[in-house]
């Protein structure tokens, strides 16, 4: 049965990025390494160098894997800045189980103080707390209360 391997993001300041992923919400490096590779073609990337960051937990490979990418020579301004708004047509979020309270903590810790939207919803078990905020390439992330 097919299943999610990663979900990919074009990170315009991968610095900033893995501080988000990494120390914010606490996934680890799997793999940093640069490729050669006609990815204009495959992309339509503006270069054929790109780096691939993959994040994830090493003890559950199955978990999925959120992949920062840049492109070699292109750098945040030469990129679309982020529209907010109305949820956008196509890529929606990105959702992870964390404890929603310490993850704020760090990430405000970490300067990552934009708006926060928090709320609670019933489950089967009881409430579950739930927030979502933007990482630092604009990508909506759903926090959920593991």
């Amino acid at each position: 049965m097919p299943h999610v391997h990663h979900s990919a993001i074009h990170a315009h300041d991968i610095d900033a990025s893995l501080r988000f992923y990494r120390y914010g919400l606490g996934l680890q490096v799997l793999m940093d390494h640069e490729f050669d590779g006609d990815w204009h073609t495959l992309f339509r990337a503006p270069a054929n160098r790109l780096r691939s960051v993959f994040l994830g937990d090493p003890a559950l490979p199955d978990a999925g894997i959120v992949e920062l990418v840049t492109f070699d020579g292109v750098s945040g301004a030469d990129s679309d800045a982020h529209q907010s708004g109305s949820p956008p047509v196509g890529f929606f979020l990105l959702s992870l189980f964390v404890n929603v309270k310490d993850t704020l903590a760090r990430l405000a810790e970490l300067g990552f103080d934009g708006p926060v939207r928090r709320i609670r919803v019933p489950g089967p078990e009881g409430d579950v707390e739930m927030a979502t905020v933007r990482d630092p390439d604009g990508v909506l992330v759903e926090l959920v209360g593991a």
